[in-house]
C-alpha cells in the first residue's frame, strides 16, 4: 500500500530514526527490517486481513519492527504491557481473539505455557523475519490497525480499536500543534502499550523524521546524563516521572543538579500528561529548569483532544483548548451543550482522531457515543477559554451535600502541605452528606499527621465542605503502569 497511509517511515534515508543502547538505526534500516518482518508474517499469504497479532516486547528496534510490520501486512497490532504478570494477559488475549504472539528471549519463555493453553502461535522476531522483503498488501486507511486496552480503573479493560486513518489523525494534529521537525530528538521510556508512548512520542517522532532514543525503563542516571550532554530537545513524561526527577535531585550535590537543570533549560518543549499535573509540580519544574510544562488531555479512545499552546500561555492546572481537527464541547447530564464559563460538564469529542469501536462489544461502543459525540466521562469547566479537568465523573466528582466537588482540586491543595508526599481523594458513602470526602495520604520520611492538624491546616485554604472528613495514612498509593492512582483499589481500604 502507499506508505503514507502508515505512521510515516516514508523518509527512507540514512538519518537516524532509533537509538537503542549503543546501537543506532537509520530510517532506511528500520524500513528494511519492517518490510522483511511483514513479509515473514504473511508467509505466502496476500494479506493478514485484520488478524490480531499481539507482542510482548519492550522499547526496541524489535518493537518498532513488529508494530509496523503487523500494519504493513494488514493485521491489527495488539501491544501488551511487558510489566504485566503473565496471568493478567489472558483477558487481553482472549478478548482480542489473538492468533499469534511475538516475544523474545526470557519474555518468550514466560509466555510459552499460556500461549500453548490458548492455542496461540508464539514466535520471536527472528523467527518471523524473511530473508528479503516481498510484496505487501494495499491496506486502506479505513482498515483496523491497532487495539489498545483501557486502563480498567472503572471497569474491566476494553479493547479500543483504531484504524490507520484514526492513527494518522492522532499523529498529524500533534505534529502541527507541537511543531515537530526532523531536528527533534526525544527519549522514550514510557510503557509502549499506551497511547502516550505509542502515539505522542514514538509515532510523532518517526512521522516527523526525528530521532527517538529507546529505553526499556526509566533509567534516571542514563537519561539525565544524556540531558546534561544536550542530546534531547523534547521531553515528554507523566507527572510521576517529574516527581521522581525532583526526588533524584535531592540525592545529588548542588553542582550536579545544576548541570541537569541546565540540560533541560534549552529544550524547546517539556510535556506532562496521562494524569493531572499538580500546580505545585508545574511551578517546581519551572523554578528548577525554566521549562513551562505543556499539559494536555487525551485518552486511549481519542489520542489527544486538548492541549495548552506551543506558542502562547501555558496555564497551570489547565489542559488548554481543542487541538487542530478536533471538536470539543461540554454537556450537562441532560445532553445539553454548556456555553457558560466555569460550569461543569462532561467533555465530548468529535473528529477523525476518535476510535472506531470497542472490540466485540457493540453495547459499550453504542453507549459511549451520543449524537455523534464520544462521551469521555471526564468532567471539566472552561475557565477564560481554557479547559480545566475536574476529574472522572464516576471517580473524581464527589457529590456531597448538594455540591459537586473535584477530587483533583482537593488533591492539588493537599499536595502543597509540606509533610505530604502524595495523596488521593475519593468520595465515601455518608448518611448525612450522600458522599463525604476522604483523603489517602502518603507522608514524607519522618513526618506524622493527625486528622485534627490537617483539618486546621485546611481552614482558609479550601471551602469547609471540601475539607476531608477523614484521612488514612498509607505507605504508597496504588498506581497503574502510567502512574495513575487506581482509585477503585482505595475503596477497598476504607
Amino acid at each position: 500500500m502507499p506508505q503514507n497511509n502508515f505512521p510515516n517511515l516514508n523518509n527512507d534515508n540514512n538519518e537516524i530514526a532509533l537509538v537503542e543502547g549503543d546501537s543506532s538505526y537509520s530510517y532506511a534500516e528500520v524500513n528494511q527490517s519492517i518490510d522483511k518482518f511483514a513479509t515473514g508474517l504473511l508467509n505466502g499469504r496476500e494479506d493478514l486481513q485484520e488478524e490480531r497479532v499481539a507482542f510482548f516486547i519492550p522499547a526496541s528496534l524489535d518493537y518498532v519492527t513488529t508494530m509496523h510490520g503487523v500494519w504493513r501486512a494488514g493485521g491489527i497490532a495488539v501491544p501488551l504491557n511487558v510489566a504485566s504478570a503473565v496471568a493478567e494477559l489472558e483477558h487481553y488475549l482472549s478478548c482480542a481473539s489473538v492468533t499469534s504472539m511475538i516475544a523474545n528471549g526470557e519474555y518468550q519463555e514466560s509466555l510459552a505455557e499460556l500461549c500453548a493453553e490458548m492455542n496461540i502461535e508464539l514466535m520471536s522476531v527472528a523467527d518471523v523475519m524473511a530473508e528479503a522483503p516481498g510484496p505487501l498488501p494495499e491496506v486502506l486507511p479505513e482498515r483496523r490497525a491497532m487495539m489498545l486496552f483501557t486502563s480498567g480503573t472503572t471497569n474491566k479493560p476494553k479493547g479500543v480499536v483504531s484504524t490507520h486513518k484514526t492513527i494518522r489523525a492522532q499523529i498529524t494534529t500533534l505534529i502541527e500543534a507541537w511543531s515537530w521537525t526532523d531536528q527533534d530528538a526525544i527519549p522514550l521510556f514510557l510503557p509502549l502499550h499506551h497511547i502516550h508512548g505509542i502515539i505522542n512520542i514514538l509515532s510523532c517522532g518517526l512521522w516527523a523524521g526525528a530521532t527517538v532514543h529507546l529505553f526499556a525503563k526509566f533509567d534516571i542516571p542514563k537519561i539525565t546524563a544524556e540531558v546534561v550532554a544536550g542530546t534531547y530537545n523534547v521531553f515528554m513524561a507523566v507527572p510521576t516521572i517529574y516527581v521522581k526527577l525532583i526526588q533524584y535531585f535531592d540525592t545529588l550535590d548542588a553542582g550536579e543538579v545544576s548541570k541537569i537543570c541546565d540540560g533541560f533549560r534549552p529544550m524547546r518543549l517539556n510535556i506532562s500528561g496521562s494524569a493531572a499535573c499538580p500546580v505545585k509540580l508545574f511551578n517546581q519544574w519551572k523554578e528548577l529548569t525554566g521549562q513551562v510544562l505543556l499539559e494536555r488531555y487525551g485518552m486511549t479512545e481519542i489520542g489527544m483532544g486538548l492541549s495548552n499552546p506551543y506558542d502562547g500561555e501555558r496555564r497551570a492546572g489547565h489542559v488548554g483548548q481543542p487541538l487542530p481537527g478536533v471538536e470539543a464541547q461540554l454537556f450537562d447530564e441532560d445532553h445539553n451543550p454548556i456555553t457558560e464559563e466555569n460550569t461543569p460538564g462532561e467533555i465530548r469529542i468529535k473528529g477523525d482522531n476518535v476510535f472506531l469501536e470497542y472490540w466485540a462489544n457493540e453495547k459499550a461502543t453504542t453507549e459511549s457515543f451520543h449524537d455523534g459525540w464520544f462521551c469521555t466521562g471526564d468532567v471539566a469547566v472552561i475557565d477564560d477559554g481554557y479547559y480545566r479537568i475536574m476529574g472522572r465523573s464516576s471517580i473524581d466528582i464527589i457529590k456531597s451535600g448538594g455540591y459537586k466537588l473535584s477530587a483533583l482540586e482537593i488533591e492539588g491543595t493537599l499536595l502543597t502541605h509540606e509533610d505530604i508526599a502524595e495523596c488521593a481523594v475519593i468520595g465515601v458513602e455518608d448518611e448525612t452528606w450522600g458522599e463525604s470526602v476522604m483523603a489517602f495520604i502518603g507522608l514524607k520520611p519522618g513526618a506524622s499527621m493527625e486528622y485534627a492538624d490537617l483539618k486546621g491546616w485546611c481552614d482558609g485554604k479550601m471551602s469547609s465542605y471540601k475539607i476531608p472528613k477523614a484521612i488514612k495514612i498509607v505507605e504508597a498509593l496504588p498506581r497503574n503502569a502510567m502512574g495513575k492512582v487506581t482509585k477503585p483499589d482505595l475503596k477497598n481500604l476504607v
